[in-house]
């Protein structure tokens, strides 16, 4: 009997966050998440659809011209035992975004994907208390299986020096890229310029592989 899952949306548009920003990917959105962040802009309990592997891979199996399928959500390892039967079927890149706290569910489903873009979520901004020591194993996990990670900080005026060093540590042990996002609420920025430029400096003074890089598809109207 095949797993089933509840998916928010589908639909092709360019990755607007991150190092693959303007790359045409199929955004999958999974509706159910293990964290409750205080900046998130998704309505996660109406307009849901379920599908079964066989019944998402049709329409997955429509679009072409795309660098990869973007697991997003929510959380989209919360439906591993979907994503074990959904995933050997696709013969797409599959990139993944996830919160980077489940590390035993990634260490399921591994070695079924491409690329990771990991959220640090720091207490400050999204006030779920210090995730840290979840985000050390999940990346642990990543690189033991030689994935591609990178790691993306949404932050606001409330940062911490705290948050700054344990993100570098974090990041630094393996030469992973670091890219910081100012918070935004729709296309306006919630950071003055003088806090970006003081997170980046303090980033960077201490840290070389570092990108300040914002929400650039809320710029360009596109979803």
């Amino acid at each position: 009997m095949s797993n089933k899952t509840f998916i928010k949306e589908i639909f092709e548009s360019i990755q607007g966050e991150g190092p693959y920003i303007g790359y045409k990917q199929l955004f999958v959105r999974f509706s159910n998440c293990n964290l409750n962040c205080s900046y998130c802009d998704t309505d996660f309990k109406s307009d849901i659809k379920e599908y079964t592997p066989s019944s998402l891979i049709e329409i997955v199996n429509r679009y072409f011209n795309i660098h990869s399928i973007s697991l997003t959500g929510g959380e989209p390892l919360l439906e591993v035992s979907f994503l074990k039967e959904f995933l050997p079927l696709v013969n797409k890149k599959i990139y993944l975004e996830t919160n980077g706290t489940l590390f035993t569910n990634l260490k399921e489903i591994v070695n079924l994907i491409d690329i990771i873009s990991m959220d640090v979520k720091i207490n400050s901004s999204s006030k779920n208390g210090n995730l840290f020591d979840l985000h050390k194993k999940f990346i642990k996990i990543a690189l033991d299986n030689n994935k591609e990670i990178f790691i993306k900080l949404v932050f606001d005026e409330n940062i911490t020096e705290e948050e700054i060093i344990n993100t570098i540590n974090l990041a630094k042990e393996n030469d992973i890229l670091i890219v910081l996002q100012p918070k935004m609420e729709g296309k306006t920025l919630c950071v003055s310029d003088p806090v970006i430029n003081y997170v980046l400096n303090s980033f960077i003074k201490k840290y070389q592989n570092v990108r300040l890089i914002p929400q650039v598809h809320k710029f360009i109207n596109v979803q």
